[in-house]
């Protein structure tokens, strides 16, 4: 019976602690996600002006910050495979930029915006699944049926 006690206890404090570090992280991420924001709007802003100079600033910058280690926020292959593409995309972004080719500037900041769409998609389904394995646990099914056994 107190074996059974205990290891609800257990349960619900790593429950408690999973979800008070799920909450917790957002706001810890969400400056740096904003900085990525500010940089992908000056890109279409300097696409929109032809300013090739500040396109291929803000394109190393994207791909800088894939690097940094706030960007880590998951450890499954398919993000670090969606880091990878992320990163190829603004370097060929900044390449474009380099030879003043508008149209291949457009189109790597279209292929850019994708993979942001992507991978954030990918982060919400890896959250949504892990906050499945959370469900709820009945007491009732931990508790001895019956009479105590002898």
């Amino acid at each position: 019976m107190y074996r059974r006690l205990l290891a609800v206890a257990v349960l619900v404090a790593v429950s408690l602690v999973a979800v008070s570090g799920r909450s917790e992280q957002p706001n810890q991420v969400a400056p740096f996600m904003k900085l990525k924001l500010n940089h992908a709007q000056t890109l279409l802003e300097g696409i929109a002006l032809e300013d090739f100079a500040s396109i291929e600033k803000n394109a190393q910058q994207l791909s800088l910050l894939s690097q940094d280690e706030r960007w880590q926020i998951l450890q499954t292959p398919a993000y670090l495979q969606y880091s990878i593409e992320f990163r190829r995309t603004a370097d060929e972004l900044g390449a474009a930029a380099r030879k003043h080719n508008l149209d291949g500037t457009a189109l790597a900041y279209v292929a850019l915006t994708l993979k942001c769409v992507e991978c954030h998609k990918h982060v919400r389904d890896v959250r949504r699944a892990s906050l499945d394995d959370l469900k709820p646990i009945y007491l009732g099914s931990l508790l001895p049926q019956g009479p105590p056994a002898k």
